[in-house]
């Protein structure tokens, strides 16, 4: 062999990155970039769908004569059986196969979708909006260990979660905008009809480019452990989705939480007893896997609980449209899916724990300064704190989410993913539940300390009291006090609004200090990895993604 011949050999090698092709086909490998595209376009129907219906429930409330009740359920009915079956799917997923359980998942969504365009009332909403739940937990799961076993350079997994996670940023926006758009020229069915040629789409693309991947070493199945999972996740979320609504001391609120915390006990109990696990409670004993989930846990309580609280801000404290507010969410989405991408690059740098921290730091910041806003705050001076709050939690999911899902072992992606999905989804629901019941109840004192300067008493009251939409309504009937009776009931708002962004702020704050402490700084000891993973990896290049 030549000198320069071997020197060309010796630079291949040394220019060629690592990749574990343990099982892996080849031409799996090189369409890689081709999967992610699919996997980020089928997690993005899901986001989007949960951001489009909001702008569609004035069109619900007046075409089906829906209740408030029943619009509240139209959303939560969804929400209810997609974190319920999260742990289930995922689990079957590794068992039999995670790219059917996607195709399967994108099916039942279009479906329920079509369902859900064609109901005639909002009860049979509610039914096939739970549907969708089912195909969206089929969906979430697969997305993220489908990604993970295609991806097995750890510092190339590292940067396609977080392109994975900044396509959640444009599903944030592209639902209001699309939904805007989309009622201006249709009716509301078309929020649902959008599902259909995207989730083909995701369909065909799936069917070629995907590949079939599942758990080599399949134990029995665990139906005691899935319908304890099931009914303790719906009970718990139920009690959470109700206390805006009904108040933390309503008897059906207190059963579900102690139902549902009763029920996840005894899953815990049972999983930890059986030998055929759906869920091996070791796992959290990894401080890598278990305060990472704080991290997501703690980011999508800050992310939901303020999303809700900014999205009546801008629409009727500010008075813009469904359509002009989703437009404006745009610089927010744009954060995020700049600097998700970025967050595994400076990861690669100096390490995920700082990565994190200093992400959490800065939605702790951000929403310090977005609880400084007012009722006349102008637009661009309230977007920038919110902007930077995107930022920050564009750099702590990734790698969040790469520490959850590199810290198991591959063949337990779909569960993996599934603890991850399901502690997204209660964070969330627990910020809009805690953080709303902070804001209404301010908010409804503050119309208490008015009433008699505007003269407002019986129904009149009760239904000021009970929303901001309540309160301007009520505000619109009084003739020459009406603008007085407005700025008071925004200013109300505004004043709940900035005591539960504060909230937020120390909970995320204690998230940080929980990261930084518990954290490890380094994951390629082999005793923070389950048994079997180390010697599937190269530890090398994955404390340079996970550690200092």
């Amino acid at each position: 062999m030549s000198t320069s011949t071997a020197t060309t050999a010796a630079n291949t090698v040394i220019e060629t990155p690592f990749v574990d092709m343990h099982g892996l086909d080849p031409a799996v490998h090189a369409r890689r970039w081709w999967v992610l595209g699919v996997l980020c376009l089928s997690m993005t129907i899901i986001v989007m769908d949960n951001t489009i219906l909001n702008v569609a429930i004035p069109s619900l409330i007046r075409e089906l004569n829906a209740t408030n009740s029943q619009v509240q359920w139209i959303i939560d009915s969804y929400t209810l059986v997609f974190a319920g079956l999260l742990l289930t799917t995922g689990s079957l997923s590794d068992r039999f196969g995670r790219k059917g359980a996607l195709q399967a998942g994108i099916m039942l969504f279009m479906a329920g979708s079509v369902a859900s365009a064609l109901a005639t009332s909002a009860t049979q909403l509610i039914v096939t909006r739970a549907f969708m739940g089912i195909g969206g937990a089929l969906i979430m799961p697969a997305t993220l260990s489908i990604l993970t076993d295609v991806f097995r350079n750890p510092k190339e997994r590292g940067r396609a979660i977080a392109i994975w996670a900044g396509f959640s940023g444009v599903g944030v926006a592209l639902g209001p905008i699309t939904g805007g758009l989309l009622l201006k020229h249709f009716s509301w069915s078309s929020v649902f009809w959008v599902n259909v040629p995207i989730g083909i789409f995701a369909l065909v693309a799936g069917a070629f480019l995907l590949t079939t991947s599942r758990d080599p070493n399949q134990g029995r199945l665990d139906p005691f452990g899935s319908l304890l999972s099931i009914f303790g996740l719906g009970a718990l979320l139920f009690g959470i989705i109700e206390v805006p609504a009904r108040g933390w001391s309503d008897s059906q609120v207190i059963a579900g939480f102690v139902l549902g915390v009763l029920a996840i006990a005894a899953f815990i109990a049972w999983e930890l007893h059986t030998d055929h696990p759906m869920l091996d409670m070791r796992f959290f004993k990894n401080p890598r896997f278990a305060a990472a989930n704080m991290a997501v846990t703690m980011t999508f309580f800050a992310m939901f609980g303020s999303l809700f609280l900014m999205t009546q801000y801008w629409q009727f404290v500010h008075g813009y449209t469904p359509l002009e507010a989703g437009v404006r969410l745009v610089p927010y989405a744009a954060s995020m899916m700049i600097v998700a991408p970025l967050s595994a690059r400076i990861v690669e740098r100096i390490g995920s724990k700082r990565v994190i921290t200093i992400g959490l730091f800065t939605v702790t910041t951000a929403l310090l300064l977005l609880s400084l806003v007012q009722r006349e705050t102008p637009y661009v001076l309230a977007i920038l704190p919110y902007c930077l709050m995107a930022a920050g939690i564009g750099m702590t999911m990734p790698p969040a989410t790469e520490s959850i899902m590199g810290s198991l072992p591959r063949e337990k992606a779909g569960v993996g993913s599934a603890v991850n999905d399901t502690t997204r989804q209660m964070g969330g629901a627990l910020g809009v539940a805690l953080i709303g019941s902070v804001v209404s109840s301010i908010y409804a004192s503050h119309v208490d300390s008015i009433a008699s300067t505007y003269n407002l008493t019986g129904p009149a009251l009760n239904e000021a009291r009970s929303s901001l939409g309540g309160g301007l309504k009520v505000a619109a009937q009084l003739g020459d006090q009406a603008a007085g009776l407005t700025n008071a009931i925004k200013d109300g708002f505004v004043t709940g609004l900035s005591s539960g962004l504060r909230l937020a702020s120390i909970v995320v704050i204690a998230a940080a200090f929980v990261v930084w402490r518990y954290l490890p700084a380094r994951a390629a000891d082999h005793d923070l990895l389950p048994s079997g993973y180390a010697d599937e990896v190269d530890t090398s290049d994955l404390s340079i993604v996970a550690g200092e």
